[in-house]
């Protein structure tokens, strides 16, 4: 699979990179890197103490989420895999202490609540670099970008979102997706998230990026 950069022009359909904030950036990849574990697997983390209680954590969110509440967590671990993909109602901030690699689709892609794998990008996120996926990209779980090493990812959100599911009776397809507080998911069926019930929205492959990283 072709892995592109957040640099390329490719990306400014699914995000966009965040410019300045030196300082708040370097403060938190020190946070991630020293405070937050490397799991063999992947493991996720909505709102880490080490993180939220950062005064960089304070100045992000009174400008990029217009000082909305917004929680700071982690996705770090091991994985080549898509799996699953997600969308919120909200944009998403990553930034990793380590290279990653997200891969992406678009909402408008979305056929009769399926997706064909076809239709992901992978795209290669530099250490240190701070970018916004938009509410319209399909997301989930970081891709380490290296064979002998994992990923450390900030994972910025509005508070709340992943945190429990709401109770609701489901009135269309789309409430079948939801799977979490602001989270809809499509999963594929190899993924262990179908296997536990998730919607089964993933045609295609399930892409494997192991073959395509160094």
């Amino acid at each position: 699979m072709q892995i592109l950069n957040v640099t390329d022009k490719e990306f400014t359909n699914f995000g966009r990179i965040i410019e300045g904030y030196e300082a708040e950036k370097k403060e938190i990849m020190e946070a991630l890197r020293d405070k937050t574990p490397i799991p063999e697997g992947t493991d996720y983390v909505a709102e880490e103490a080490a993180l939220q209680s950062l005064a960089a954590a304070d100045k992000i969110t009174n400008t990029l989420f217009g000082g909305s509440p917004m929680q700071f967590g982690w996705c770090n671990g091991h994985n080549t895999k898509l799996n699953c993909l997600e969308y919120h109602r909200s944009s998403e901030i990553n930034m990793g202490a380590t290279d990653f690699i997200l891969l992406l689709a678009k909402r408008e892609d979305i056929v009769d609540y399926k997706l064909d794998s076809s239709k992901v990008k992978a795209f290669l996120v530099p250490a240190g670099v701070m970018v916004e996926v938009y509410a319209t990209a399909l997301h989930y779980a970081p891709c380490q970008a290296h064979k002998d090493s994992g990923f450390q990812v900030l994972v910025g959100l509005p508070k709340g979102t992943n945190v429990g599911k709401p109770e609701y009776t489901a009135a269309n397809q789309e409430d079948k997706l939801l799977t979490a507080t602001n989270k809809w998911l499509l999963a594929h069926a190899d993924s262990s998230e179908a296997k536990n019930g998730a919607w089964v929205g993933i045609t295609g492959e399930n892409i494997d990026i192991a073959n395509d990283i160094q």
